[in-house]
């Protein structure tokens, strides 16, 4: 019994320190700040980019040569670098933006159905900007050539259309003088995804060696807005490349690899991800390319894929087809594109974790809920409900095992003192005692670890869904994605300052922590004093380490702990003589 509780208290212990960790760490030892990745997902401050795209060769890649980067810029306004024209419109119900005709870039879309803030007149969320920016974020399409130029970050495009629409496509085309046209139609459909048929036509008198590629360039290291969720979700570069997902590659990885490049064999799709958004360059399916996630400047970032070199013969031309995704992680559009357009494993754009196979049917049924009640904290509390409901006999279990190892635990001690100098012996008569009682000491235990993926598994959900983000529940939680904003610290907004996160106590926390009180004050209490001093801590240990995650977890845990309560009472209800065994 003693050793069971001792391991409890341990692996509870260890729970708190690992995820307290990431909080008192990032008020004693602060991180340069960052910017907020759920307003401006593109870019941080410094200097812009210099892409192989602005200088005509796919850099990172083995068959690439890559001239001295161009002058530094001086940073500029988005707004300022939109109204240099040269543009042509991207208009679908999802994205809203331009293609730049210099460099032929995708280096303006916003996200029209998702605001940077839950205020009304939010503006959209801004995912790719233009070069030059401090939001400087895009992608590109280029070709690279033996012999013969090729379109450059200078290169001023001609377009057969006006705006690209999910009906009205547009071409670029462009010739270099000596006998060779490039071509990228573009096309886009209702969502996020973004067609590229790129074309070299050869009218020269001799063949043209050429490979196409598409990039994408990212200034700065963006962030999750709320430091607890870097934990388990991965920002950074990702991919499937070569056979698998890639989330163990960051930015401080690129740069401190050799040449600050990885490169790959193969790949499925690669790009940037963040918590809510996601940005990919995608070759045809089964198409031989090679892939690099490259960082050839200091805060410069890129993805890209470049295919093998081909010969183009004179009167020829050589077509290769690209698609671009940049939009939100939207778990029913990310399956789509993955089993209608076979772009492999797009869906683990979102980093599930170890039990994705359990935390997409979650997901899928908060989301059903949510549809069903149209409040995503009421499909929450839902969700627990019917959590609770199938756990409901394994708790039941547990709940009765507890209360056999403190009826039993008198004779234990006897045992323990009984034999405290032959471990062996002590043992048999113990696990004699077990059988003769008819009790499990491991019954406890495992519907704890029962509920340890299950919880992980919300955990992500929660952390993950961008169907959560900007949902309100009740009253003052206007966005279920966010922490509580009411704080204890500042009398709820009374005072004029925000509280440092690990702090940052706000009702729900406080609620959090009662109801955890309760929950273990109806436990049979623990016969060393000393796990009963830890148990006795826990809640209130809890409710700082929970405060500054999303409202929602928050609202899941303290459902839960409602639920478990009530199962106590009814538990004591029906069999009175547990409720004597707890309090004895």
């Amino acid at each position: 019994m003693d050793d069971k509780r001792n391991l409890i208290a341990a692996i509870l212990l260890s729970v708190a320190i690992l995820i307290g960790w990431n909080f008192v760490s990032a008020q004693f030892f602060p991180t340069p700040a960052k910017p907020d990745v759920t307003t401006t997902v593109a870019g941080a401050n410094g200097t812009p980019a210099t892409t192989p795209a602005a200088r005509g060769q796919p850099s990172a890649l083995p068959t690439a040569t890559a001239p001295a980067a161009p002058a530094t810029q001086a940073i500029r306004p988005v707004e300022a670098a939109l109204a240099e024209g040269n543009r042509i419109p991207i208009a679908t119900p999802a994205l809203a933006g331009s293609i730049n005709l210099v460099g032929a870039r995708i280096d303006d879309i916003t996200l029209t159905k998702y605001r940077q803030t839950i205020a009304k007149d939010s503006p959209p969320v801004r995912l790719f900007a233009p070069g030059g920016t401090k939001a400087a974020y895009f992608a590109s399409i280029g070709w690279s050539a033996q012999g013969v130029q090729v379109p450059g970050p200078t290169t001023l495009w001609t377009a057969s259309g006006s705006k690209l629409t999910p009906t009205t496509p547009v071409t670029l085309s462009w010739a270099n003088g000596t006998g060779q046209t490039f071509r990228i139609e573009y096309s886009i459909d209702a969502n996020y995804l973004i067609t590229a048929k790129q074309t070299i036509a050869n009218t020269g008198t001799a063949p043209v060696s050429a490979s196409s590629f598409a990039l994408l360039d990212r200034l700065g290291k963006p962030t999750d807005p709320h430091e607890q969720d870097s934990i388990t979700i991965h920002v950074g570069p990702t991919g499937y490349l070569d056979g698998k997902s890639v989330f163990d590659t960051d930015y401080e990885d690129l740069e401190e690899a050799p040449n600050r490049t990885v490169r790959y064999n193969s790949a499925g799709w690669l790009g940037f991800t963040d918590k809510y958004w996601l940005a990919a360059v995608v070759p045809a399916k089964g198409e031989r390319v090679t892939a690099a996630i490259s960082s050839p400047s200091a805060n410069n970032y890129q993805t890209l894929f470049a295919r093998d070199f081909a010969q183009v013969a004179p009167g020829q031309q050589i077509a290769t087809t690209s698609r671009i995704f940049a939009g939100a992680k939207e778990v029913d559009i990310l399956e789509t594109y993955q089993d209608k357009l076979g772009i492999t494993r797009l869906s683990n754009a979102i980093d599930w974790g170890w039990f994705e196979f359990f935390a997409v049917p979650i997901f899928k049924l908060l989301h059903w809920l949510f549809l069903q009640v149209g409040n995503f904290g009421v499909a929450i509390m839902a969700l627990t409900l019917i959590i609770r409901l199938l756990m409901f006999p394994i708790a039941n279990r547990q709940f009765s095992s507890m209360a056999q190892m403190r009826v039993v635990q008198p004779k234990m001690k006897a045992l323990q003192e009984r034999f405290k100098d032959d471990k062996p012996k002590m043992q048999q008569e113990l696990m004699k005692l077990y059988k003769d009682e008819k009790i499990n000491p491991l019954a406890g235990c495992l519907p704890i670890l029962i509920q340890i993926p299950i919880f992980y598994a919300l955990y992500k959900v929660l952390m993950l869904a961008i169907e959560m983000r900007h949902q309100p529940f009740i009253l003052w939680i206007k966005d279920l994605s966010a922490p509580d904003p009411l704080h204890i610290l500042n009398l709820f907004g009374l005072l004029p300052f925000t509280p440092p996160s690990i702090l940052a106590i706000g009702v729900l926390a406080v609620i959090l922590g009662v109801t955890m009180w309760l929950q273990f004050r109806l436990n049979p209490a623990p016969a060393d004093p000393v796990q009963q001093q830890v148990f006795k801590i826990m809640p209130w240990l809890f409710m700082f380490i929970m405060a500054p995650f999303a409202a929602g977890l928050l609202l899941y845990w303290i459902t839960n702990n409602i639920l478990s309560i009530a199962q106590q009472q009814w538990m004591y209800q029906k069999f009175p003589a547990l409720k004597a065994q707890a309090t004895t």
